[in-house]
């Protein structure tokens, strides 16, 4: 399973990194519609997101559209090989972290735990209809969301990828954390825990 996934984690990031300036921006929009109309989107609390780097699709537009009640946070990654979140809005101070991907510069007083959070929306390499996902392989999501796997609490988790992405079957290793959903710029994919009789966006 390790070489199968490192192929694939080789080839869909040049081919996320290839997709052209406007479809990226396109994308993005729609990502936001479907992120905002999720059926299992909370009321209130704090929901992170992520900096997209590497091809990634990007979530400023959900990030500006969020409802006042659900307060945007970045990951940090944390010295316990597990994330924490902050706050985060346009303009507020950055560092970079051991990858290069800019965090919240805050204080560890300021940082929150991942079962603060009520939702989650994490990029992904590669997905399948049954909201498996493969990412970079560093395990940082998995480690901090471990808790989930023995119940269903907050937060909920949601993979967020271009359409492309979208493969036919993946395998699961056990320290994999299954998702609630994966929402494209063409549709959403609900797990069967939270599948609805029509969960495909227009």
């Amino acid at each position: 399973m390790h070489d199968e996934h490192g192929t694939l984690r080789r080839t869909m990031r040049e081919q996320r990194r290839a997709l052209p300036a406007a479809t990226r921006i396109g994308a993005a929009e729609a990502l936001a519609d479907n992120l905002l109309s999720l059926p299992t989107l909370p009321d209130s609390g704090h929901v992170a997101g992520y900096w997209a780097v590497d091809g990634e699709i990007g979530l400023h537009a959900w990030q500006l559209r969020l409802p006042a009640s659900l307060i945007y946070c970045l990951p940090i990654l944390h010295d316990d090989r597990s994330l924490r979140f902050a706050p985060w809005r346009p303009g507020a101070g950055l560092v970079s972290n051991r990858y290069g991907i800019p965090e919240p510069d805050v204080t560890d007083s300021e940082l929150l735990r991942p079962e603060d959070m009520v939702l989650v929306v994490l990029p992904v390499v590669a997905f399948d209809a049954q909201c498996r996902r493969v990412g970079m392989g560093g395990g940082w999501y998995d480690r901090s969301f471990a808790f989930r796997k023995q119940c269903e609490a907050p937060p909920l988790l949601v993979g967020a990828a271009f359409a492309m992405q979208h493969v036919d079957m993946l395998s699961m290793a056990d320290w994999d954390v299954p998702l609630d959903a994966v929402c494209t710029e063409g549709r959403i994919f609900m797990s069967t825990t939270h599948a609805t009789d029509d969960n495909e966006s227009a």
